[in-house]
């Protein structure tokens, strides 16, 4: 049976074939046209944001911003980055007129699936990184978020030749149906569980990926710590979008000796953000599902409640929740927890805490909160996991010259910047002899100075 998406991607096989968009002009072209979408809707996306699950203004605005960030950074760079790259070479052949060079090429089509956390940011980032690389895109927008995916259907023939990128709406069969395609690149942002999915079905026609999961984030906050920043930082990065995000701290560990007061500054600060009343709030966001929030609710252990438990299944609600003192054992610890829901736990000794943590599969961001440079570098030299942050959270993943991605569990290859260009480019490595100069390598062999001749190599 002809799979329903074949046309369209052999309409943007045939473009890609045709050489167009490899050109500079192409590529520019189209991420001039992601900016337009974005501007010209600004506020049918943010609308489309808070129709699927509340999201308030701040957070609305910043899937909005962040990726014209992004395509600012590709209109500056572009030119470089699709420059052909001369390497260093061994000196026997560059001195024998020979160079290296590197060229970045577009690996092809390439299928975009988007998360419904960040519907716009997380499904425009991808894309621009792989228009920016000259290929073209199918984008499939998450069908947990209706709204904006029905805005993307409607949006994205008005700005773009179906042959350059287009759109696929729907939810398990139409992402099925659309695996089954050889494509020459898969991106995917979303669960652990379902990259896996996807990388079987990518791996029957040996199609690279990248994939951008997530996991179980640490925090550590240390007896050193500045205890006002890291409430403030650790209450904010977890619970904005709900907690929703792959990259939201999932549970903290604090020194012993500080913990009672760190409760006391993290319960200040939730307050201080979201209300005595968060469900109230303009700036807190729902759950995407009542099945979410179900599921998140489930975690809430009354013997540990220091702040928050309030929740409505049918308003898809959960209120900022802290649990105190967690073990390793709850069930908030046994799973990414993806919602409002942080289990802080206290710890005697950092080298053991940390060795618990490095044994569990590896999360796509870590934080520490320290002024002990020592202690920080332990950290750093012991855990393994995507990128975090020193006394920050959340906002590495932003940062243009910061490759962001995961590692084990989490994911596999990092994108955004120059890292994303790299990412969606295959790298062609040549290197150029000299059609004049005689390197004489070949049988016979005999009464030649092999080692002489072998030299050139090293």
């Amino acid at each position: 049976m002809t799979n329903r998406f074949q046309s369209l991607f052999d309409a943007q096989k045939e473009h890609f074939f045709s050489d167009a968009t490899k050109s500079y002009e192409w590529r520019i072209d189209q991420l001039d046209r992601i900016e337009r979408l974005l501007l010209d809707n600004r506020q049918a996306l943010c609308a489309a944001l808070y129709q699927d699950f509340g999201k308030p203004p701040f957070e609305q605005l910043f899937e909005i911003t962040v990726p014209s960030g992004v395509i600012k950074y590709y209109r500056e760079n572009l030119r470089q980055l699709m420059a052909p790259q001369p390497v260093a070479i061994p000196t026997g052949l560059e001195e024998t007129g020979n160079r290296g060079v590197i060229h970045k090429e577009p690996y092809g089509v390439t299928l975009v699936i988007g998360p419904f956390n960040a519907p716009i940011l997380l499904l425009l980032d991808p894309a621009i990184a792989a228009l920016a690389a000259g290929n073209p895109v199918i984008l499939k927008p998450a069908n947990t978020t209706p709204a904006t995916a029905a805005l993307f259907q409607q949006l994205v023939p008005q700005y773009f030749a179906p042959e350059n990128v287009s759109v696929v709406t729907g939810g398990r069969d139409e992402i099925g149906a659309l695996l089954e395609l050889p494509f020459d690149f898969i991106f995917f942002t979303g669960s652990s569980a379902v990259g896996k999915v996807v990388m079987r079905a990518a791996a029957e026609h040996l199609t690279p990926v990248l994939l951008e999961l997530g996991g179980q984030n640490p925090t550590l906050v240390d007896e050193t710590a500045n205890l006002d920043i890291a409430a403030d930082r650790i209450a904010w990065g977890h619970n904005a979008i709900s907690g929703q995000w792959c990259i939201a701290p999932g549970y903290v560990c604090v020194h012993e000796s500080v913990a009672e007061a760190f409760i006391a500054k993290l319960k200040a600060s939730v307050i201080r953000m979201y209300g005595e009343d968060p469900s109230k709030s303009p700036d807190f966001a729902r759950m995407i599902s009542s099945h979410d929030a179900e599921r998140v609710a489930s975690y809430i252990l009354p013997d540990k409640l220091v702040h928050g438990g309030r929740f409505d299944i049918e308003a898809r609600y959960v209120e900022p929740t802290i649990l105190y003192p967690s073990t390793w054992d709850d069930p908030a610890l046994q799973q990414e927890i993806f919602g409002p829901v942080l289990p802080v736990m206290p710890y005697r000794d950092l080298k053991a805490v940390v060795d618990v943590i490095k044994r569990k599969p590896k999360p796509l961001a870590a934080y520490v909160f320290s002024k002990n440079q020592q202690a920080i570098d332990y950290v750093l030299g012991s855990l393994s996991f995507g990128g975090g942050c020193i006394n920050q959270t959340n906002l590495h993943c932003w940062i243009d010259s910061l490759p962001f991605g995961g590692v084990g569990n989490s994911g596999m290859g990092k994108y955004y910047g120059k890292a994303g260009f790299d990412a969606l480019s295959n790298t062609k490595a040549l290197l150029i002899g000299n059609p004049d100069v005689l390197l004489d390598v070949f049988p016979p062999y005999a009464g030649k100075d092999i080692e002489r001749n072998l030299s050139v190599f090293s």
